[in-house]
């Protein structure tokens, strides 16, 4: 049984920090690419970032020079770090598994 469990998630004042982790089990997590997604109200959800099974990031434009994401895999664990946060960047934050496995998701709130 495949798991991806997100922890780290809360209520952040803007430009504030947040460190979101997601521990995987039921795969061999070395052998997949790894992504974080968020979804806003009433928005569809969206690639916040992704790391290949080589260690390759990728980041959309809204998040680049502010998010970072890594990996351990000796953890099965893959890391966002969110630094200047906005109110903006308010949503559930996903963990995704080879496009094919979901967490169910951690709440971020960035609020004054």
């Amino acid at each position: 049984q495949v798991q991806l469990v997100e922890s780290g998630g809360g209520l952040v004042q803007p430009g504030g920090s947040l460190r979101l982790s997601c521990a995987a089990s039921g795969i061999i997590f070395s052998s997949y690419n790894m992504g974080w997604y968020r979804q806003a109200p009433g928005k569809q959800r969206e690639s916040v970032a992704s790391i290949t099974t080589g260690g390759r990031t990728k980041y959309a434009d809204f998040v680049k020079g502010r998010f970072s994401i890594s990996r351990e895999n000796d953890k099965n664990t893959v890391v966002l770090q969110m630094n200047s946060l906005t109110p903006d960047d308010t949503a559930v934050y996903y963990c995704n598994a080879g496009w094919s496995y979901w967490g169910q998701g951690t709440q971020v709130t960035v609020s004054s």
